[in-house]
């Protein structure tokens, strides 16, 4: 009588266990990534746009946040905006749309972020500078550096590099537990020789173009590295890719004869690279 009494507990409780090791579990949440920036960051010109975005935002469901977020598995929260500033990381864009920063929380788990080009204009208003600088100086060497100087560059040094290192302290704050990484940009023109008339601009001007990109880049590394941030360079492995490669070649689309719709704007194949040395400095981190 007692031997079948144990053997009957010792029934029960194998078959208690076996019901535990096998009952399902809930699913783990997925890690939290959240995308801010301008339109290098939300992809601008890059086919299929992200769905129920707001359409002046531009945003490629094929962009750098998207393929790293399909990739690692991620919960993405893309807020991403063309003709992003900083600024616009803490107020409404345009109707419509809401502060980037609103998209951050104490759970967030990575941010990714490009940003930098827009405030003083930076892009815009050096490239139509230089191109307005070719027209009206037809066989001057460098019109446009003979124009500005060290303009552009100046108000990277003063205004750009301050408010990005603000605007990463600030991320870092609203998502204290994320690892937070921010993408220096790709070469949009080769060190010395130009491509009229794909970018026209005059020869003597494109290597003041590529300084000053070079300067806004080191801009942004260096607010990384004030901050504790994650800074990914693209400048090596973007060498040989600028917008006046050949299709195929190019990660970054000319001025004139762009295969896409938003022109000096990565391509799909612009916007997969930057998603390879993000997805690289999160393997590494």
């Amino acid at each position: 009588m007692r031997s079948r009494t144990g053997t009957f507990g010792l029934g029960v409780v194998a078959a208690v266990v076996f019901a535990l090791a096998t009952a399902p579990t809930a699913a783990a949440s997925p890690i939290e990534q959240v995308n801010l920036g301008d339109s290098f960051s939300a992809g601008n010109g890059v086919l299929p746009l992200a769905p129920g975005t707001p359409i002046r935002c531009l945003q490629s469901e094929q962009n750098f946040a998207h393929i790293v977020a399909r990739r690692q598995g991620y919960g993405l929260t893309d807020a991403s905006c063309g003709g992003a500033a900083t600024r616009d990381f803490y107020i409404p864009q345009f109707s419509g749309t809401r502060a980037q920063f609103d998209a951050l929380s104490p759970s967030t788990d990575v941010v990714t972020l490009m940003i930098g080009g827009n405030d003083n204009s930076v892009f815009s208003g050096a490239i139509a500078a230089c191109v307005s600088a070719l027209a009206t100086h037809a066989g001057v060497f460098n019109p446009c550096e003979q124009q500005n100087g060290s303009s552009f560059d100046d108000k990277i040094v003063d205004t750009t590099l301050p408010s990005i290192r603000q605007a990463l302290r600030d991320i870092h704050s609203r998502a204290p537990k994320a690892e937070v990484i921010i993408v220096g940009y790709p070469w949009l023109i080769p060190a010395e020789r130009t491509c009229e008339p794909m970018v026209p601009v005059a020869l003597g001007d494109v290597p003041y173009l590529r300084n000053l990109q070079g300067t806004l880049n080191e801009a942004i590394r260096q607010a990384a590295a004030d901050t504790g941030t994650t800074f990914v360079d693209m400048s090596v492995v973007s060498e040989g890719h600028d917008a006046c490669q050949p299709v195929g070649v190019r990660w970054v689309e000319p001025l004139l004869f762009s295969q896409q719709f938003v022109p000096l704007h990565p391509n799909a194949q612009g916007e997969a690279a930057i998603a390879a040395e993000v997805t690289a400095a999160l393997a590494s981190s």
